[in-house]
């Protein structure tokens, strides 16, 4: 697996600890970031989302959403065409 780095973000830290994971492989923009939303909404500040998506866009999709939104994104990982995004709920 490898990292794919978030050039506009600054390094979060992050210990791995997940409080939900949405599966959204085989979905295309914007029912990925629309699915992360959502979850988002449910989070508490400072708890961290994980998205799995196939979506050949979608590592760029959430680096946008999360500028945008003000969400932070921890780290994205892609291997074999899958992507894991991890998004940090904004205080």
């Amino acid at each position: 697996m490898t990292g794919v780095g978030a050039p506009d973000s600054p390094s979060i830290p992050f210990d791995g600890t997940v409080a939900l994971v949405v599966d959204a492989q085989g979905l295309v923009c914007p029912l990925p970031i629309l699915k992360a939303k959502k979850a988002l909404s449910t989070l508490q500040p400072g708890e961290v989302l994980e998205v799995i998506t196939t979506d050949r866009n979608a590592v760029k999709d959430f680096q946008a959403f999360c500028r945008q939104t003000g969400n932070g994104l921890l780290s994205q990982q892609q291997s074999e065409g899958v992507a894991h995004h991890f998004l940090k709920r904004r205080d």
